[in-house]
């Protein structure tokens, strides 16, 4: 098997509030991560100047004994793979999203609550997935309840008969309760941010945002540039929320360009994607068709990863025959397990924060493990090794 020389990587992050820089940092702790469990030497470069989206170069190569680490070289006998990395983040648009007050927030995400399950949403996620129907409900059962229980405290005066002048002071304890003893306890759940993130899956679905669609028409436009880059391989890499928006920017290029990937190897990686949860919505035709154009691009092969103990994704659901391609050529399934990534100890202090197992498809590992997303996107070997548990992660 010929090893990569020269890549280019499109990642597409998930709903996080992290900017270009954030998460270049990410990758550079994760890679160094990998490269110590792997033994292989890796140099995370600086964002090249005025990049957009913000983009570095990572050097991998073999490492001489004992230099399996940032910035030790690699050995000029041995293989070397330079990547160069675009992080097309969204920050700007979860900014926008998290930038009202608490009150606006909480109603923009119970609109987006009633318009999923007014769109068959919520019916599909329990179809296909019910522990990714059980996440959707969580923050706005969690708030309503808090609701209540404010509501409750507001009226205690007149369940016990008292005059309504006594509201003057359940009042202001009720409004206490909620903001400093609720607010405070949801944040452990991140509440606010899973309201935001609702209102994207129905942006992105509905496609009725002028302020979205325009974001991702300049999207579509930079990674267009970045793809005239010449290079062995090309992955588009997405993880969570960001596989929603991997599929609008390249299905928006397929669109204009049917052959812009002729001659390209390319490998479209979804990671714990959530396309579905936008795409499950009735409006979302748009994206299911654009899905439809990426699964039927011939130069793509699609590596859908999952995990059984991520209850943030659809485990085992044929994405693409569920977004009405039945015909078209399937994502190939990547089922993983993070357990086999960590440590005993490690995984046991995370395994009960949910979003935290949903981060570890694009964090680094403890032990080698048949998933390694710092060898995928630069590691030696052609990301599409992946798609098989018997294919070697590294040279032999």
């Amino acid at each position: 098997m010929k090893l990569i020389e020269k890549r280019v990587v499109l990642h597409f992050p998930g709903f996080e509030p992290l900017d270009g820089l954030a998460h270049r940092a990410r990758y550079e702790r994760s890679a160094r991560q990998s490269s110590a469990v792997w033994g292989y030497s890796i140099k995370t470069g600086t964002p090249d100047d005025g990049s957009d989206p913000l983009s570095f170069e990572v050097t991998t190569g073999q490492a001489a004994p004992g230099k399996a680490d940032e910035g030790a070289g690699a050995d000029s006998a041995g293989w070397q793979t330079q990547s160069r990395i675009h992080m097309v983040e969204h920050d700007a648009l979860v900014r926008r999203l998290r930038s009202g007050n608490t009150l606006s927030q909480i109603l923009a995400g119970f609109r987006s609550c009633a318009q999923i399950i007014l769109e068959g949403g919520m019916r599909g996620y329990f179809r296909h997935a019910w522990r990714f129907g059980l996440f959707f409900l969580f923050p706005f059962l969690l708030t309503a309840l808090a609701l209540a229980l404010t509501v409750q405290i507001a009226i205690l005066p007149n369940e016990f008969g008292f005059s309504a002048w006594h509201m003057l002071w359940s009042a202001p304890l009720a409004l206490c309760f909620f903001i400093f003893a609720f607010l405070p306890f949801s944040e452990r759940f991140h509440t606010l941010h899973l309201f935001a993130d609702w209102e994207m899956a129905v942006a992105l679905g509905r496609m009725d945002r002028a302020d979205f669609n325009d974001w991702l028409e300049n999207r579509a436009s930079a990674v267009r540039k970045a793809l005239t880059e010449e290079a062995d391989e090309y992955v588009i890499s997405s993880h969570s929320m960001g596989s929603s928006v991997a599929a609008h920017v390249i299905g928006i290029l397929l669109e204009r360009e049917p052959e812009i990937f002729r001659g390209k190897r390319v490998v479209f990686a979804t990671l714990g994607s959530a396309i579905l949860q936008c795409a499950l919505l009735s409006s979302a035709t748009l994206l299911r068709a654009r899905v439809g154009l990426i699964a039927r691009c011939p130069e793509i092969s699609w590596l859908d990863v999952q995990c059984l103990t991520d209850s943030i994704n659809f485990y085992k659901v044929p994405v693409v025959a569920v977004c009405g391609h039945g015909g078209a050529p399937p994502a190939k399934i990547l089922l993983i397990r993070v357990k086999q990534m960590l440590t005993g100890e490690h995984y046991r202090k995370i395994r009960k924060d949910q979003l935290r197992v949903h981060r570890q498809y694009v964090l680094g590992p403890d032990l080698q493990a048949p998933f390694d997303f710092t060898l995928m996107t630069s590691g030696p070997m052609p990301a599409s090794v992946f798609t098989s548990p018997d294919e070697k992660r590294m040279p032999g």
